[in-house]
């Protein structure tokens, strides 16, 4: 995976996902994306940890907690503006976020393990933890 950066929309995988989802007009993408990295048995694989934190990031921006705007969020920041104040995530969707970022912190995480095995860490955990703390339940 290419990677540059510790936020969610610092690698390819975030990326193309962020591209990917001009092609929806609603939340199912994001839903879907959810129930992936919650369903997946076993090890959940890296690709499906980095889609689920732009899922989620889209969730924080729309209930007005978005992190900072940087050329990397460019796509989801557009497709998040040309939606509200219209698109109101549901409770739901919050839930299996917050549940998503324990499942993509947890042992059995590839990507969590990925930067475990980096010098970044700590700054990617701290990443995660920031990007949770801007999802309402």
């Amino acid at each position: 995976m290419g990677t540059w950066a510790v936020d969610a929309f610092g690698n390819d995988y975030a990326q193309d996902w962020a591209e990917d989802l001009h092609q929806t007009s609603n939340l199912d993408a994001v839903e879907d994306t959810l129930n992936t990295a919650l369903d997946t048995p076993g090890e959940l694989d890296a690709p499906f940890a980095a889609e689920a934190l732009v899922a989620v990031e889209v969730l924080a921006r729309l209930q007005g907690k978005g992190g900072a705007r940087t050329d990397d969020s460019a796509a989801v920041d557009q497709w998040v503006d040309a939606r509200k104040p219209r698109a109101k995530p549901r409770a739901d969707l919050a839930d299996k976020a917050a549940r998503a970022l324990d499942r993509i912190c947890a042992a059995d995480s590839e990507l969590r393990q990925l930067w475990q095995a980096s010098e970044h860490y700590a700054e990617w955990l701290a990443a995660v933890e920031e990007l949770r703390s801007r999802v309402s339940v």
